[in-house]
């Protein structure tokens, strides 16, 4: 699998990640790594296919796991 740069649509589309979810994800500093193709508030933000798996992988939760 490519390591290509989609857009929060096609995160989206593909993940089932709402994009309105990934903006906030964003603010607060908790969803997955992206770039932008410009530091102004008006760069167009993407994302790597590898950092949404990533992340993906990093929220899984194993059922049975003893409570803390």
């Amino acid at each position: 699998m490519s390591d290509l740069l989609l857009t929060p649509k096609q995160v989206q589309a593909e993940y089932g990640i709402a994009v309105q979810t990934l903006a906030n994800y964003r603010w607060q500093g908790i969803g997955p790594s992206y770039t932008k193709t410009n530091p102004s508030k008006y760069g167009r933000v993407k994302y790597r296919r590898s950092a949404i798996e990533a992340w993906l992988t990093a929220q899984t939760v194993q059922p049975g796991g003893a409570a803390a």
